[in-house]
């Protein structure tokens, strides 16, 4: 945690909550995006950002400052996510149109794409599903993703690399031409 983060921190613990605006906003987009990636629905994601601030602000004194702010406040975030969907069984749009573009640059439609990487994701497990999200969509380091989701660094890296076999053999099937989403 970086010293202006801590002292926003203590700022809020000793009542001065105007600072708490300060400390998140850094973070809000990111939050949106991955609330976004998860639930594909505007709305759902700006629901889940605003559950996730109104966590931070009342956990807050439960936070330890020798850890990430960062890690802490996306932690908080999949959990969010999680219980949303679980909750209103929307966890089969987990991609967006954009990441659809990133992932390839040819003549195929969007909507085709996207219908398959949605199939890629679906045949994940739920591990393997929160690490992709987590490393390649919001290039969260192996350490980091493992201290959002309470397992070792080492679980990350299989998990990891199974997701990304999985959705790259399901390419290929559907695309022999494609090489890879991380070499686009």
């Amino acid at each position: 945690m970086n010293e202006n983060e801590k002292e926003l921190v203590e700022m809020i613990l000793n009542g001065n909550t105007e600072a708490f605006e300060r400390l998140v906003i850094p973070y809000r987009e990111s939050i949106l995006n991955l609330a976004y990636r998860i639930t594909g629905n505007v709305e759902d994601a700006k629901e889940i950002c605003q559950e996730t601030f109104l966590r931070a602000f009342k956990y807050l004194r439960k936070f330890d400052t020798r850890k990430s702010f960062k890690n802490w406040i996306f932690k908080i975030t999949m959990n969010v996510a999680k219980a949303y969907v679980n909750e209103s069984n929307k966890g089969k749009e987990i991609l967006n149109r954009t990441y659809v573009n990133k992932v390839i640059k040819d003549n195929h439609s969007p909507a085709e794409l996207k219908s398959i990487l949605m199939e890629c994701l679906d045949s994940l497990s739920i591990m393997e599903r929160k690490i992709f999200l987590l490393r390649d969509m919001e290039g969260l380091s192996v350490k980091e993703t493992a201290e959002i989701l309470g397992c070792s660094s080492i679980a990350v890296r299989v998990h990891l690399s199974s997701a990304r076999k999985k959705i790259k053999k399901r390419f290929q099937e559907k695309f022999p031409q494609w090489m890879g989403y991380h070499e686009v």
